[in-house]
């Protein structure tokens, strides 16, 4: 008698969260991509870090302007995502409802060495393309309104 309750509890299984299924897609991105479209070229990497807990993106590594941006589940419905800007500021932006597997979106929540009114970044979009191609688009913000149009990324894979 004491068998059955057990095995039933095993056999119960819990579909992963729209954050969780974020992160996994955040995960595939490993590698080094990258993007030339005829008026600037950028370099990205995507770590994992932390026996899997976060992913590091470096943007522009190596030069004066890179910044790093750490991707972490705070619980199985949170997605955060924390940019260290070359602006010294760093803006925490959490995963918006709606997320699928090819398009997800972040949106500012708090941030540090910063006043709400300093230039930040606010919102963040994803397109996933395919495993090989993905589009990335930085909404900048500066006194309570975005500051132009959103910075876009196209990106190919360069090395897994």
């Amino acid at each position: 008698m004491l068998i059955a309750p057990a095995l039933l509890f095993a056999a119960v299984t819990v579909a992963p969260t729209p954050a969780q299924k974020t992160f996994a897609v955040l995960k595939t991105l490993k590698g080094t991509w990258g993007m030339t479209d005829g008026k600037q070229t950028a370099k990205i990497i995507y770590k994992i870090t932390g026996a899997g807990s976060a992913i590091i993106e470096t943007q522009m590594p190596g030069t004066t302007m890179e910044m790093v941006s750490v991707y972490h589940l705070d619980g199985p419905d949170k997605l955060v995502l924390t940019h260290y800007c070359a602006a010294q500021n760093q803006p925490t932006l959490n995963l918006l409802p709606g997320a699928t597997e090819k398009v997800f979106r972040f949106n500012f929540v708090s941030g540090s060495n910063m006043k709400s009114t300093d230039m930040h970044i606010h919102a963040v979009k994803y397109t996933v393309v395919d495993k090989n191609h993905i589009i990335t688009e930085w909404q900048g913000w500066m006194d309570g309104k975005p500051s132009g149009n959103p910075e876009k990324f196209d990106l190919h894979r360069l090395k897994a």
